[in-house]
């Protein structure tokens, strides 16, 4: 592997800034054990990727650097590797990452490898094959691992909030959040097309030569740009409150759940009866759990955990949902053995759909919000009154509050003691009876 000076390295403009807390734990990697995974440059010595691992080895001192050089055969193919390196490897904002997706699409759109609207995927109007054929929207997403819909509205933030928003958002409590970011990219949206359209105009007068259209056309751009910063400034600070309210809820939950935590009444292997529900606690991916469960259960609602063994689910419920937040979901999708029937998108969850049957994927716009409103929404779909659900991780005891108030039985459990006792003293609390040890 080539060893460079490190002065000679050259790095773009349009880099994403360092982040400080990843450098420092570069600096302890490298000075520990060396430069595990070299940097990438092109043939100019233009760096594609490896910002964090190259600034990690500046502060150290080192004078020169291990290099993998590639040759790409234009600025465009190597900013498109660049882009997938630090989509691959970096953790981003969703305002970062949607900057990215959009530069992606437009560098393969100029590539002839971005499929546009209305135009045939795998010849051109002569009829003569395309190799490869340019890819559609839906497989850049699946690509990316995410859901056409969280793709194209990346894009959207991407294009649409004003630049000088975009400066004030990043590092704001609002850059982690698609649902903010969307609101602000959607407000202004009428001045950001007159803006688009006068453009258009502009640079039509001025390739016609008629000076006064032009300067007319400009100062309708320079208008409506400014009243579409003016309306996404505005947007900006209503979802800053809202986002601060949240946050001043959850502390209040947290604090609250610190208070119930110090009350644990559960043990790893015990069951208990909350009148008509059973609630264990243990691996619910264990016989010992399976053991409880009904042999006709209508439903099952459980969680993406990062150790996954819960497929047996399929054959003891009618119908499995299965909760996460956006990212890769596709991957769970094709690796999972249990029959995949559709998926639904509520709110900012995905909910993948598993069932031995056919299910029909509902035609009416879903429009719920948080995990306490997917739960009702999903118990009220699948299952009848005095129907049995499975909810192998208990969280908040969104699914065993619902089925207590929705008249359904539910089998519940977890292997954290802390979240058993939570989940049953906030039944309690919420029905005013008590729980009974079983054994």
């Amino acid at each position: 592997m080539p060893i460079v000076p490190i002065d000679h390295i050259l790095i773009g403009r349009n880099r994403r800034p360092v982040k400080g807390e990843k450098v420092d734990e570069l600096k302890e990697s490298i000075k520990a054990n060396g430069l595990l995974n070299p940097i990438t440059v092109d043939q100019k010595l233009n760096l594609i990727a490896g910002l964090h691992r190259l600034t990690a080895c500046k502060l150290l001192g080192l004078v020169a650097i291990e290099c993998n050089i590639v040759n790409y055969q234009d600025t465009d193919q190597a900013r498109l590797a660049e882009i997938d390196e630090n989509l691959i490897r970096n953790e981003l904002e969703p305002l970062e990452r949607s900057e990215l997706w959009l530069e992606r699409d437009q560098i393969l759109e100029r590539m002839g490898l971005r499929a546009k609207v209305g135009d045939n995927q795998h010849t051109h109007k002569g009829g003569e094959m395309i190799s490869p054929p340019p890819k559609r929207t839906v497989e850049l997403a699946r690509e990316a691992g995410y859901s056409e819909r969280t793709f194209q509205h990346g894009k959207q933030i991407a294009k649409s909030i004003h630049p000088d928003v975009k400066k004030i958002i990043k590092g704001t409590a609002i850059a982690d959040s698609p649902t903010a970011l969307l609101k602000v990219a959607r407000a202004g949206s009428q001045e950001r097309a007159l803006a688009e359209e006068a453009q258009k105009a502009w640079k039509l007068a001025q390739g016609q030569g008629d000076q006064e259209e032009a300067e007319r056309q400009a100062k309708i751009v320079a208008e409506a740009r400014a009243r579409q910063k003016e309306l996404q400034m505005l947007a900006h600070k209503s979802a800053l409150a809202e986002k601060e309210t949240k946050l001043l809820l959850k502390k209040a939950q947290r604090q609250s759940e610190e208070v119930i935590e110090k009350q644990a009444i559960a043990k790893v292997g015990q069951e208990w009866m909350l009148e008509r529900h059973l609630v264990y606690c243990g691996d619910t991916a264990q016989q010992e759990f399976m053991n409880l469960l009904p042999s006709d259960a209508a439903l099952a609602i459980a969680t993406l955990s990062s150790t996954w063994n819960h497929n047996y689910l399929v054959s003891e419920a009618r119908v499995v949902a299965v909760l996460r937040s956006e990212g890769h979901i596709y991957e769970f999708y094709r690796h999972n053995q249990m029959p995949f029937q559709y998926e639904l998108v509520l709110g900012n969850i995905y909910v993948g759909i598993f069932s031995q049957q056919f299910l029909s994927k509902p035609q009416t716009p879903i429009n719920v919000e948080g995990v306490e409103g997917i739960v009702n929404y999903l118990i009220n779909l699948y299952t009848s009154q005095n129907n049995f659900v499975i909810a192998p991780f208990m969280g908040h005891g969104e699914v065993l509050i619902a089925c207590e108030r929705m008249g359904r039985i539910c089998f519940a459990g977890d292997e954290n003691p802390e979240l058993i006792s939570r989940g049953i003293l906030r039944w309690e609390k919420w029905t005013g009876k008590r729980c009974q040890k079983m054994g």
